[in-house]
């Protein structure tokens, strides 16, 4: 993914603006953690606000500036020690967890913080919408990785320890399908999917490629597939498309 291209986007510029809005309000501080630092977009932000960065991702990001240390590590075992950190800042993150571990890092992400967490995730997301088809293994995959999909109850329930600070709203989307729809875009071959995302298959981890030709059948499947979902737009409702949550320790 042209990470800025996408930095640049819309939708992208409100997100960012949203948090940081969000991280103005909390007192400033000397150490931050940042989770999935990618390119440093945040861990660069974020050094308006604290002294000390830590940029961590799965591969040791490579960001030049004299506030932010770089590290590679995994969320499901933080090398830090207990309340490491004033905040712990996670931010399209947590929709990548594999399900059986989404506890496990989320106790994680709340030992190592000292006071607070600031959680970004797409809210309340269809991960059957955009699902792709693992032309490796056969296997379908949700768009972009997103294994998992989150409402306000269900976060807090993933920070026992915490109570909710603030909690902010960004964009709006009334995309959803329904279960036919997704049976007879499988039956195509999930043509649609997100491809081009950067996410390996959650399966077997190769790269995904780009679907084959559709049969004449496929095509009759798809076809059937967005009509169904036609008739089922206008009773969708819309929501947000993001949630972004600021916890605070719970006083002892």
């Amino acid at each position: 993914m042209d990470l800025k291209h996408y930095r640049a986007s819309e939708s992208e510029q409100k997100r960012t603006q949203d948090l940081m809005r969000l991280i103005s309000l909390l007192p400033k501080g000397k150490s931050v953690l940042d989770i999935g630092a990618r390119d440093g977009h945040f861990s660069i932000l974020l050094t308006e606000y604290y002294e000390n960065v830590t940029a961590l991702d799965l591969e040791k990001p490579s960001i030049a500036h004299p506030k932010i240390h770089c590290v590679k590590g995994d969320i499901t075992q933080l090398n830090f020690g207990d309340n490491a950190f004033d905040l712990v800042f996670c931010a399209e993150v947590l929709e990548h967890i594999p399900s059986h571990l989404l506890q496990k890092a989320c106790a994680e992400v709340g030992r190592v913080s000292n006071e607070y967490l600031l959680i970004g995730v797409p809210y309340q997301q269809d991960i059957r919408v955009g699902r792709t088809t693992c032309y490796s293994c056969g296997k379908k995959n949700p768009p972009w990785g997103h294994v998992n999909s989150f409402d306000t109850d269900k976060l807090q329930r993933l920070f026992p320890s915490f109570d909710l600070h603030e909690v902010s709203f960004v964009g709006e989307t009334d995309i959803q399908t329904n279960f036919l729809s997704v049976f007879l875009m499988g039956l195509a071959g999930n043509p649609y999917g997100t491809y081009e995302q950067e996410e390996t298959c959650i399966h077997c981890g190769e790269k995904l490629k780009m679907p084959p030709e559709r049969s004449l059948l496929q095509k009759i499947y798809t076809k059937l597939a967005f009509y169904i979902q036609s008739i089922q737009k206008p009773f969708c409702k819309a929501h947000p498309n993001w949630i972004h949550l600021v916890f605070r320790r719970k006083m002892a």
